[in-house]
């Protein structure tokens, strides 16, 4: 293609091709925003990619080693399969436990039968990812291992993933919504409008972070189901982080209401929330694709903190946080390591919500 036709091109390219032509030449954002479509992809089929019911206990079953998977026989034919589970009782305590046995595999199969849930909350199944030939899954499959409740870690993790992701999602889009409007008309009216919301803003902003989640965890019944304290964590998160955004779109707003366009659309009758949403913030949109790209992990992260340190969602509720708890134990590490797996995605979706962001900022002005 030559210079010129590549030139008329750019020219007559709207906005979002502008922004994915350059989007696609940072390939770190890519790669980030496939791993981000990956864990949102693992959190809504989540029901079908865990095979063990993540209520499952049994005692019998605490500390179980994460199981290796043997892809190939003897003949090196692909032919994946777990040693099976045998149980043994200790001559002292009598306590049964539960060990894999070499002498004896079980088959590993794909869409293999499991606990009944329903699928996207509609359609009852019991259909799973994976399933073991001849055996239920809780008794022969434990991928990444078990907990002092004998509970499945790789089924609880994946189920995790859906709370503490939708959790930052909703968080995000409340905040998102929440900023822009409120810092748009803070910046677009002024006066005592102005005057009330940066005063409400400093007010929450003044707020000692520690004391208000401690005072709120007290304030939360212990009678609440798992999905009203989900409810109200994520209404407060989204309440409290709105402010930032809100600074940022009033100080942009402050210096657009002046421009020429903003009063042509003045006069020819526009309507003050038009002028906020089609005129005045997709003129500084990489400045709000920034905002969200680092409100979105730090949802994430406050979630996934409040619950580690019981301040959030609380048992039964499952999510990367309160899993984490069992991990804080040293006495605990020391005899089961593996429950450490749970940092793991959390590290790895902060880091490419964090690259992905870069990317969608510099993409979003494809003309600087």
């Amino acid at each position: 293609m030559s210079a010129t036709t590549a030139e008329n091109k750019v020219a007559v390219a709207s906005q979002r091709q502008l922004i994915w032509w350059r989007f696609r030449k940072h390939k770190l954002a890519l790669v980030s925003a496939f791993i981000v479509a990956a864990f949102y992809l693992v959190a809504m089929f989540a029901d079908t990619i865990a095979y063990t019911e993540p209520f499952d206990t049994q005692s019998a079953r605490s500390y179980i080693p994460p199981q290796p998977i043997t892809w190939f026989d003897a003949d090196g034919h692909f032919h994946p399969t777990v040693n099976a589970l045998k149980g043994k009782r200790d001559p002292r305590t009598f306590k049964l436990s539960y060990a894999p046995d070499p002498g004896e595999t079980r088959d590993l199969v794909l869409f293999g039968h499991g606990y009944e849930y329903r699928l996207f909350g509609l359609i009852p199944t019991d259909i799973h990812l994976l399933g073991v030939s001849n055996s239920r899954p809780q008794d022969a499959l434990f991928l990444l291992g078990t907990d002092q409740l004998g509970r499945d870690v790789f089924s609880r993790l994946v189920l995790a993933s859906r709370t503490s992701l939708t959790i930052g999602l909703v968080g995000v889009v409340m905040s998102l919504v929440l900023g822009v409007l409120l810092g748009g008309i803070s910046g677009l009216y002024g006066g005592w409008i102005d005057v009330v919301i940066q005063r409400v803003i400093e007010i929450l902003r003044s707020i000692p972070t520690i004391p208000l989640w401690m005072g709120l965890a007290a304030a939360v019944p212990n009678s609440w189901t798992p999905q009203q304290v989900y409810f109200v964590i994520t209404l407060i998160i989204s309440l409290i982080g709105w402010t930032e955004l809100a600074r940022v779109v009033r100080g942009r707003f402050l210096a657009l209401r002046e421009e020429d366009f903003i009063t042509a659309a003045e006069l020819a009758g526009a309507s003050q929330m038009r002028i906020i949403f089609k005129h005045m913030v997709p003129s500084f949109l990489s400045h709000i694709i920034a905002a969200v790209s680092l409100a979105l992990p730090a949802m994430i992260i406050s979630e996934t903190t409040l619950s580690f340190l019981g301040l959030g969602l609380r048992p039964p509720a499952i999510s990367w946080g309160v899993l984490l708890q069992d991990a804080q134990n040293l006495q605990t590490l020391a005899l089961a390591p593996w429950l450490l797996v749970v940092a793991l995605p959390v590290i790895v979706v902060i880091l490419a919500f964090n690259f992905l962001g870069d990317g969608l900022r510099d993409a979003a002005d494809p003309y600087g």
